[in-house]
This record gives C-alpha cells, structure tokens and sequence, in this order.
C-alpha cells in the first residue's frame, strides 16, 4: 500500500509538471502575439516553475536524468526564444509610443 501511494504521488507530480509545462507554452504564446509586462512576468513564473517541478523529478529519479535534461533544455530554449522575442516585440511598441 506505501508503494501505491509513493508512486500515485509520483504521477500526481508528472501530471502537474506538464500541465505547468504547457501553460508555460501557451503563455510564452499569449505574451507574444500580445505582449504586456504582466504577460510576461507570468511567462517567466511559468517557466520558473516548470524548472522547478522539472528538477524535483529529476532529484527523486536520477535514475532518467539525461533523457530528462535533454527534454528541459530544449523545452527552455523553445519557450525562452519565444519569451525574449516578446520581450523585445514589447520594448519595441514602448520604444514607439515614447517617440509619438
């Protein structure tokens, strides 16, 4: 019965991981075609927590860490990129508002 429960709570945790993982995506997304400051401070919260659960399972089963890592630094390079385009697509349209 405690190895049910270890391994339910194991999955409870994958499960929340790539729920947060995703919204990070959408986010990122969201931030981009529409960028705003709180936009992105979501966005880098999202990510923060995907590493953050990312590193928790990485740390209670080392056992995956390399096929792990390679999916966490390609899934920050993707939703980084996206993250600083909107960055710099938002210090672009405040660039042009100042300028008016």
């Amino acid at each position: 019965m405690h190895t049910y429960r270890k391994w339910y709570t194991f999955d409870m945790i994958i499960i929340i991981h790539v729920i947060i993982a995703l919204t990070s995506i959408i986010m990122a997304g969201v931030a981009y075609i529409r960028p705003g400051s709180a936009k992105l401070k979501t966005s880098y919260a999202f990510m923060a927590l995907t590493l953050l659960s990312g590193l928790y399972l990485v740390w209670t089963t080392p056992g995956t860490m390399l096929r792990t890592c390679m999916s966490g630094v390609a899934y920050l390079a993707v939703v980084g990129a996206i993250t600083m385009m909107a960055r710099q697509k938002l210090a672009a349209i405040n660039n042009s508002s100042q300028t008016l």
